[in-house]
């Protein structure tokens, strides 16, 4: 493959799954400038891989395991540096949106998501972008039974929360 169809491929992909990249960042990063990182780093990723692509599976399903398991890569990476590294807030980067008032549900959604393990919280965006058990099974590589049973873990730990939250008046 030559690099011009590469570039044109990567192009076309991040056009068309930009915001299925993005829910993946904001899932696995919390402040803007690690968005900025995460979101670099699952690109680089992508167009790495573009001559592997066989085409044996569906675009989405590709992109999706490359960017949850990038992401879960540089989770374990980030970790181990986070005492080093200070948030520069102050930075105004290219996920923030500046149109519309931020939604507090969610915001607190994500937030919700960001405390789940690595696994839950990766079946909770496949779920989300309305993956059918089989292909998210493909793409976490567990069970398709595995996968139900975690989601209905997932969903109902998050309807209890979501309760709380009510309960509050939070």
């Amino acid at each position: 493959m030559s690099e011009p169809e590469q570039n044109q491929i990567f192009k076309t992909w991040l056009a068309q799954y930009k915001a299925l990249l993005f829910k993946v960042v904001r899932a696995y990063a919390v402040t803007p400038m690690d968005q900025d990182d995460l979101f670099q780093e699952i690109s680089i990723q992508v167009w790495r891989s573009i001559p592997a692509f066989k085409q044996q599976s569906a675009n989405t399903t590709w992109i999706y395991r490359i960017a949850l398991n990038t992401a879960l890569k540089w989770g374990s990476n980030e970790r181990k540096h986070a005492k080093r590294q200070e948030p520069l807030d102050s930075l105004q980067t290219i996920l923030q949106e500046t149109t519309t008032p931020p939604d507090e549900r969610l915001d607190w959604l994500y937030e919700e998501i960001y405390k789940l393990d690595e696994i839950d919280r990766s079946i909770t965006l496949l779920l989300l972008d309305g993956f059918s058990y089989k292909e998210m099974a493909m793409i976490i590589g567990l069970s398709e039974s595995n996968i139900g049973v975690k989601i209905n873990r997932i969903k109902k730990q998050l309807i209890t929360k979501s309760k709380q939250q009510d309960h509050y008046g939070i």
